[in-house]
């Protein structure tokens, strides 16, 4: 006989979760040790998180390219991270890449010692970067704007060791 969790695709779990069967018909999915969720959708570290979305995985890449490894840490973080296809298409970026900067700018995406979600930056007028620059927050007509420009389009993507929102432009320190 076929049990839930011999089934294909781990039972209907997460990849990163323990599947349990309980009945004939019934289980129980628990993410794995540093792993957060329901056991349905379990999330890693916001690093692991970049990589598999494919609106942050440009940012991860970049992160990867300058041995950037301060969100594999305990954190927590907050990231503005750039959408991909802007990530792609700014001319800027070669620019910084071949003047040696763009650790700079990658790190004012990132603010330390903070897990702010959405609600938490609504609060809020300006948070310090990991970069050591202020980035500004300003809310109206219900979007959050960072320093009068990036407006937050996709938020409270959270993982195990902070919260990652996806910006629709690349923060300047």
């Amino acid at each position: 006989y076929f049990t839930l969790c011999s089934y294909k695709n781990n039972g209907g779990c997460s990849e990163f979760a323990i599947c349990n069967d309980t009945e004939l018909t019934e289980r129980t999915c628990t993410c794995k040790p540093n792993y957060i969720g329901d056991g349905f959708k379990c999330r890693g570290n916001i690093f692991q998180e970049l990589l598999r979305n494919s609106n942050t995985s440009r940012f991860y890449f970049h992160l990867e390219a300058l041995s950037i490894r301060d969100i594999a840490d305990p954190g927590p973080f907050t990231l503005f991270v750039p959408r991909t296809d802007i990530l792609n298409s700014d001319p800027r970026v070669k620019d910084w890449i071949a003047k040696g900067v763009m650790a700079q700018v990658l790190r004012y995406h990132m603010v330390g010692c903070a897990n702010l979600l959405y609600k938490d930056l609504t609060a809020i007028t300006n948070v310090t970067s990991l970069h050591g620059d202020l980035i500004h927050i300003s809310y109206s007509q219900n979007s959050l704007v960072l320093n009068n420009k990036a407006e937050i389009i996709l938020s409270d993507a959270v993982g195990t060791n902070g919260v990652i929102h996806i910006i629709n432009q690349i923060l300047v320190p």
